[in-house]
């Protein structure tokens, strides 16, 4: 297999900060301006901001702080937070379109289990109205543009707050110096706007290393290997012991101190993280000049086969599923047949199996996700009926991969 060089992609990362009544910085706000005009990360890859914090930790002084960082309602199911640890950061959320009362208490039960986790989530002030009870017992935060907010109901605001949440209070856009003194007199915790720090930016380079490299790691993490087989690897590619040190270095893992050995790292990530992060790194890197959509597909793929397999196999079948759609096209993102690709790389049985044959339950579940893909409505029918499923539980897992691909491909 031909070495090409690696794929990089330009990360730009913003930071603002927050501060207290005496006007310490207590956290950062991170957004991604990777892509031009959007003013804050809405769900976009984590992976990829996690491995820029890394480069640009100490620019931005985040490395000490706790970070807030903007996610989408459907991005809370993706996984990337498994990347992080929980106590570093605060999830920030906006409301629910709508203020839909079923999906209001359907993400409840996420933010929970967030929290048990060790993740602090943040809301608006919106929070506080009465449609969003279930989420009071969840705030740690509650954030209150003051730019939006009427000038008289910025007291009621806080009382209601006070009286409904737990919260810390933060006045958002604080643009003056009375500004910030009139929000500290009505009780406001903490404090972020143009007055008290503009958004930094620092922009950095993403390096994915190349397929072989990538191959050889997965087959090593799915024997799994010894640490020092992995180790071994690490030391002899440079780009693949760059990204990881990088991901482990970065703020997202919130460590005390800099990881400067590929032992450590693999210990610390971990062989259920380093495994997916190998997958991920694999589809993404597209040696050869693979088209970008064949790596998109493959995600949308193996994401919507994994959803549809929860609660219905086991913990490692879903896994399963997830690397069959993954791997779905890995002979055309690697350019040799099916059955050459699959010889580079080592796959359960089953996985193998539905990949070649298109037989067991893997196999059909992946040949419901390509009738879905394609809108071959007699064959969706067909395989739906056959394993049980309805139109509308297809249909979210379709739109549910989607959005998780948007969030997660690389480049």
């Amino acid at each position: 297999m031909h070495e090409t060089k690696p794929l990089q992609s330009v990360s730009i990362i913003a930071r603002q900060a927050i501060v207290d009544a005496q006007r310490a910085v207590v956290a950062y706000e991170l957004f991604d301006r990777s892509t031009q005009g959007k003013a804050h990360d809405t769900g976009s890859d984590l992976s990829l901001l996690f491995n820029a914090m890394a480069d640009t930790s100490n620019a931005l002084g985040v490395r000490s702080k706790l970070l807030f960082i903007n996610r989408t309602h459907a991005s809370l199911a993706d996984g990337q937070l498994d990347m992080a640890t929980p106590e570093k950061f605060v999830v920030e959320l906006a409301p629910v379109p709508g203020h839909d009362a079923a999906q209001i208490k359907s993400l409840a039960v996420t933010l929970d289990e967030l929290r048990k986790s060790g993740f602090r989530i943040a809301f608006n002030h919106t929070v506080v109205a009465p449609a969003y009870k279930a989420w009071w017992p969840l705030a740690d935060y509650v954030k209150v543009d003051t730019q939006a907010v009427q000038a008289d109901m910025l007291k009621p605001l806080v009382a209601a707050a006070r009286v409904r949440t737990k919260a810390k209070l933060v006045a958002e856009k604080v643009e003056t110096q009375d500004q910030f003194g009139s929000m500290a007199t009505l009780g406001f915790d903490l404090f972020q706007g143009y007055w008290i720090d503009r958004p930094q930016v620092v922009k950095t380079r993403v390096v994915a290393p190349s397929h072989a490299s990538v191959l050889i790691l997965f087959n090593l993490v799915r024997k799994p290997a010894e640490i020092e087989e992995i180790e071994d690897l690490l030391k002899h590619d440079a780009m693949l012991g760059f990204n990881l040190l990088k991901l482990i270095n970065s703020a997202a893992f919130g460590l005390g101190k800099e990881v400067t050995s590929f032992r450590h790292a693999v210990m610390l990530i971990g062989m259920k993280r380093l495994f997916r992060w190998a997958a991920l790194l694999l589809t993404a890197s597209r040696e050869g000049g693979a088209s970008a959509i064949v790596g998109t597909t493959a995600i949308v793929r193996g994401r919507m086969m994994e959803l549809l397999c929860q609660g219905r196999l086991s913990a490692d079948d879903v896994e399963s599923a997830f690397v069959t759609g993954v791997f779905s096209l890995l002979d055309e993102m690697l350019g040799v047949p099916m059955e050459d690709a699959l010889r580079l790389i080592s796959l359960p049985t089953a996985v193998t199996q539905a990949l070649l044959t298109g037989d067991g339950t893997l196999g059909r579940m992946l040949a419901l996700v390509r009738a879905a893909e394609i809108s071959d409505d007699l064959a969706f029918a067909n395989i739906a009926t056959e394993l049980g499923y309805d139109n509308h539980t297809i249909n979210m897992a379709h739109l549910d991969a989607l959005v998780w691909a948007d969030a997660v491909v690389l480049g």
